[in-house]
């Protein structure tokens, strides 16, 4: 399992617990420089730490966890926000998929649930429903939410798509859903999360989340010209070098 984390220190203990510990291996966090107690925090609970001397953004975060998880031979790799929004005992459910060969990455979708009932505001809510509908139109999918902090992926998942190409920022997420989806043969699940909202669990505002969405239309567009060919891009032909 790995946990990108920034100022994380006061939801990170009730993050921890939730995790089914006899399945999961190992917990590498990767601290992006938090001007909080993380660090502190996630060596009292034993976990695998990775200090950036500075930092690297929300996709930077996650390319040093997935190197690090690949180096450390993990065949499944759980991302799990360390901010106590998404239920960790669900990892067993989440990753069984992949463990059974069935899928390559998956998904903890909030909207197989009520998102509204564990408190997600409502214009986070309409702007996630308007991009999953976007995204599902012009990939082909069906999936109930591509926005989400709980994600699983299989190494070999891991091992072909070129990540360390995508964005630094929040859209890594989906610049790597669209290069799932381009490279063909890594199928793609999800199942219901709860999830809480509480004054602790980061969330990012209204002004960085118009930026995330524009930048989501952004990644679409660009898969749908590469579909087309139109316009390709390496980002989507490219395989990540063996190594």
């Amino acid at each position: 399992m790995v946990m990108p984390a920034y100022n994380a220190a006061k939801t990170l203990e009730r993050t921890y617990a939730d995790i089914p510990h006899d399945l999961v291996d190992r917990i590498i966090l990767v601290d992006d420089v938090s001007r909080d107690a993380t660090v502190d925090v996630a060596r009292q609970l034993g976990l695998d730490v990775i200090i950036h001397r500075q930092n690297r953004g929300y996709g930077g975060n996650q390319k040093t966890c997935y190197d690090a998880a690949l180096a450390a031979g993990a065949d499944v790799v759980v991302m799990l926000h360390p901010d106590y929004q998404y239920d960790a005992t669900r990892v067993p459910e989440l990753i069984a998929p992949i463990v059974r060969g069935e899928a390559d990455l998956m998904l903890g979708s909030r909207f197989l649930g009520d998102p509204l009932a564990g408190g997600m505001p409502r214009w986070k809510y309409l702007s996630n429903r308007f991009l999953t509908g976007v995204e599902n139109a012009v990939f082909g999918l069906h999936l109930s939410e591509y926005h989400t902090g709980l994600r699983a992926y299989s190494r070999r998942l891991l091992e072909t798509i070129p990540y360390h190409l995508n964005s630094d920022d929040f859209v890594f997420d989906q610049e790597l859903i669209a290069q799932v989806v381009a490279a063909g043969g890594l199928p793609i699940g999800e199942i219901g999360v709860p999830t809480r909202y509480f004054e602790e669990a980061s969330s990012v505002g209204f002004k960085r989340s118009v930026v995330y969405g524009l930048s989501t239309l952004r990644v679409v567009l660009r898969y749908l010209l590469h579909r087309t060919r139109l316009r390709r891009s390496s980002k989507l032909t490219s395989r990540r070098p063996a190594a």
